[in-house]
């Protein structure tokens, strides 16, 4: 969320810095408006406070001496009524004003290119050939299928669409993929690993920026009625879309110490997502599911680390797809296609030959003070009197499930089988390859 103060003193930036990720103007053209009618009310209420307290010393005099206080009484009372409604009218035009500041993006870094729609992105490295055979590739759910370790068919007869069954050596590379990432990260890059709750409440959802506006996109339990916006509980729950909300939310109304560095917190969780908006969008196969496996990468840093660092969590994901030697590229995205929160983000796409196209695998953004400030989350700096918000990063690193449909694709086999990329190999108790099996007995 913004600062009302810096919005106020630094509106026609603000206009052209939304403009450029195509936000509503409307918006922002109603703020004026608002802020003038909420500090004219202020101060015409604090004028008349002045006015009765005068009017009160006026009465306690006139009342000792005997005289007549009914003139003063009604003056007096009068100036209470107009104070109270200059007062909710103040209150009502700070709850909108938070309203609007609510539903407004974060202001893109200075160094994100302009653009409207993932065509604007810039590529700004590659890593590794794309894989090519000399052999017709196929898409990882008709390798899987043939294999016998993916199973759609059966997952939507159970679940519905957009879910998936994993047997045998499938259920294995999924969960040999988890724990090799997490033993990267927590052994090499430093981070801590965290396991956070699937579930959330209201509160948390606000505080990394899917509520309000994003509730469509979440799974919401009925444990306690329905979703009301506007009314953040603590005791409704949500199934996660990310673990970025549970472990941002670690520090939720904290001052936290960052006097020895970021904090960087490493989880592996199932994520839950109604994938609204993408009907007829990958219907095929594990790109867009409703539940997925993904370790995220979470840092808390003072803002003058924050650049530094997100160049580094980038770094953390990248070095997963070269240790399992998987071709793909790192995209900046444009003004137009960053997420809500994002002040700067990189996508790294993962090579995906039986669809011949790089594919999203992780995003690492840098929301700056953007998520703090509305998770209530500070740091003081050395020496400071006051606290600070903190910045907030987070990427995928990487998500699982396309991570495991990467390995089928690069490493499958002219037989239909599917080598294991050699840093897998210790998680699948030495197995090299996978071959057919089969589901068991066909009713």
């Amino acid at each position: 969320m913004h600062d009302l103060a810096f919005v106020r003193a630094n509106l026609p930036l603000v206009q052209e810095r939304l403009l450029l990720r195509g936000a509503d103007l409307s918006l922002l053209s109603r703020f004026s408006g608002l802020d003038t009618e909420r500090r004219s009310a202020i101060t015409e209420a604090e004028t008349l406070k002045a006015q009765r307290n005068a009017l009160s010393t006026e009465f306690g005099r006139l009342k000792r001496e005997g005289a007549d206080v009914a003139l003063v009484a009604a003056q007096t009372l009068a100036l209470k009524e107009k104070t109270e409604q200059l007062e909710a009218l103040a209150a009502m035009a700070d709850l909108k004003l938070r309203e609007l500041l609510e539903s407004l993006p974060n202001l893109p870094h200075d160094s994100v290119p302009a653009g409207t729609s993932e065509h604007d992105n810039v590529c700004q490295k590659t890593w590794g050939e794309p894989t090519t055979f000399d052999f017709s590739a196929k898409p990882h759910w008709e390798i899987g299928e043939e294999l016998g370790i993916l199973d759609f068919e059966r997952a939507a007869k159970i679940s519905g669409a957009r879910f998936v069954l994993q047997f045998g050596a499938g259920a294995r590379l999924e969960r040999a993929l988890a724990n090799f990432m997490l033993d990267l990260h927590t052994r090499e890059h430093g981070y801590v690993e965290v396991l956070p709750p699937s579930l959330v409440n209201s509160r948390s959802l606000y505080g990394t920026g899917q509520l309000p506006k994003f509730a469509e996109d979440l799974f919401h339990c009925d444990d306690k009625g329905a979703y009301v916006p506007g009314q953040l509980q603590e005791s409704d729950h949500w199934l996660i879309p990310t673990a970025e909300v549970p472990v941002t939310n670690i520090f939720r109304d904290e001052v936290i110490d960052l006097s020895s560095g970021p904090i960087s917190f490493a989880a592996h969780t199932s994520c839950f997502r109604s994938e609204a908006g993408s009907h007829g969008k990958d219907t095929r196969g594990m790109i867009r599911q409703h539940q997925f496996q993904k370790v995220e990468l979470v840092k808390f840093a003072r803002p003058e680390d924050s650049y530094e660092q997100h160049e580094q969590l980038t770094r953390d994901a990248e070095m997963v797809l070269e240790r399992l030697e998987l071709p793909y590229r790192r995209m900046l995205l444009c003004t137009g296609d960053m997420g809500f929160s994002a002040a700067k983000t990189y996508d790294l796409e993962v090579w995906v030959p039986g669809q011949q196209t790089y594919r999203e695998i992780s995003s690492c953004s840098n929301f700056e003070s953007f998520q703090a400030r509305r998770a209530n989350i500070r740091y003081k700096p050395e020496g400071a009197k006051k606290s600070e918000f903190v910045h907030t990063l987070n990427g995928s690193g990487l998500a699982v499930g396309r991570t495991y449909l990467a390995v089928l694709e690069n490493y499958q086999q002219a037989d239909g089988s599917v080598r294991i990329p050699l840093a897998l190999q210790p998680y699948m108790n030495g197995e090299t390859v996978i071959t057919k099996q089969s589901l068991g007995r066909t009713l």
